[in-house]
């Protein structure tokens, strides 16, 4: 069964004097303020399209490992995944690296990176930026 979900910005101004506000309908977990400077330079307390993609990013990994992991008779204690997205002004996102390290009873460290590998290869947000350089850190937890 698909399922779609939605999002609405409202932009007011400029690009650089500008401000809007994204507003995440279909959850309905809130309404987050965005501004070009907290895209291009610091945060401020407010978000941006690319710290949403590294949001929607290290959880559709996370979920895809760890279905990968279950099936593979080696469900996870624990992921704990991160997303860093580049952004530079003019060009766009120029990278992504996902971090994941995990508590796996019973898994090797060399099938723990090449699972996550897969997982990064074929969650459906990986598959969406196929266009952008996706690199994995993956290392099980000492």
């Amino acid at each position: 069964m698909a399922t779609t979900r939605n999002a609405t910005t409202v932009w007011e101004g400029s690009l650089l004097d500008g401000a809007g506000t994204v507003t995440l309908d279909s959850s309905g977990l809130g309404t987050y303020d965005v501004t070009w400077a907290s895209r291009a330079q610091d945060p401020e307390g407010r978000t941006s399209p690319e710290e949403l993609i590294a949001a929607a990013h290290s959880s559709c990994f996370s979920m895809a490992f760890s279905n990968a992991l279950a099936k593979a008779d080696h469900p996870p204690t624990q992921l704990r995944t991160s997303a860093a997205v580049t952004f530079q002004p003019g060009e766009g996102i120029t990278g992504i690296v996902l971090t994941v390290r995990g508590a796996v009873p019973g898994l090797d460290a060399a099938t723990f990176v090449q699972m996550a590998e897969d997982a990064k290869n074929n969650c459906p947000v990986s598959k969406a930026l196929s266009g952008t350089t996706i690199t994995l850190d993956a290392a099980l937890d000492d």
